[in-house]
């Protein structure tokens, strides 16, 4: 997965939270537009919209998931996040990962996690991915001193690992995404959620109907989603992707940075090939 894309209704007030709470830096600000990551490619665009509210109950976003390296990073952000008094909305071990969870200030859901190693739980994700609640102080055991270790933002080698969606309908989001795009499907909570990947990992994509069952797309003037980025690794895997929208009936939309579709649920999607970028 590559950049997401957000409304925000103050700018100056997302940037100081971005840079402040999670440790992100702005890679670029040109008027009502920032580009933010953690050094390396970007990772989050935010673009301001006067007075947009916050919703719930829409298609759109759930949350996007920031990846660390390595447990220690996330530890030290949780340290972080203790010390600067961060409100936080969850905190989960997934068997497949340890993630901890906040909210913008807008509502758009963040977390930020690792995977434990892959040899932990290839093949056996749709078995074992679970909620458990997730051992803090464990985690923060990886540190000498939770209380004093320094944080000078997310580490460079910080990725968008994941990106989770609220659908309107899970069996429609399935054959789009596996059966169009060509992800395959990880792990499913029956109608209510899935979960998918390419490569075999424990899930680029996920998709729920927890809070959005038969829902649209959120009303104009509120902090929505603009697009999530996935990355295709060349153009002619690109071009295969548009060949399959295309046979299936979608539509998509050319641009200069990529093709942009649209979801069942009306997400907006941007395929791009990742050689194009570097």
């Amino acid at each position: 997965m590559g950049v997401v894309c957000l409304t925000v209704a103050d700018l100056a007030s997302s940037i100081e939270y971005y840079e402040r709470a999670v440790g992100l830096r702005i890679h670029e600000r040109s008027g009502e537009r920032a580009r933010l990551g953690a050094g390396g490619e970007d990772l989050l665009v935010l673009v301001e919209q006067p007075g947009a509210r916050p919703v719930r109950g829409y298609c759109g976003l759930y949350h996007f998931a920031l990846l660390l390296p390595q447990r220690a990073d996330l530890a030290g952000w949780l340290a972080h996040a203790a010390r600067e008094q961060v409100p936080l909305v969850g905190m989960s071990d997934h068997f497949v990962s340890e993630a901890v969870y906040l909210t913008d200030p807008d509502g758009h859901g963040i977390e930020i996690y690792w995977d434990r190693p892959r040899d932990v739980w290839e093949g056996k994700v749709a078995e074992r991915m679970t909620t458990l609640p997730l051992d803090a102080p464990g985690l923060l055991g990886e540190l000498a001193d939770p209380r004093n270790e320094p944080f000078g933002g997310l580490p460079s080698k910080t990725t968008m690992g994941h990106v989770h969606l609220c659908v309107a309908d899970i069996p429609a989001t399935v054959v789009f995404y596996r059966d169009v795009l060509g992800f395959g499907l990880m792990a499913s909570l029956g109608s209510h959620a899935a979960f998918l990947s390419a490569g075999d990992y424990h899930h680029h994509l996920g998709a729920n109907t927890w809070e959005s069952a038969g829902a649209s797309q959120p009303p104009s003037g509120t902090a929505a989603l603009r697009c999530a980025t996935v990355l295709l690794p060349s153009e002619l895997e690109r071009d295969r992707a548009l060949t399959r929208l295309a046979d299936a009936g979608v539509e998509p939309r050319l641009g200069e940075r990529g093709a942009m579709v649209h979801d069942p649920s009306g997400n907006p999607i941007l395929l791009v090939a990742a050689e194009a970028q570097r």
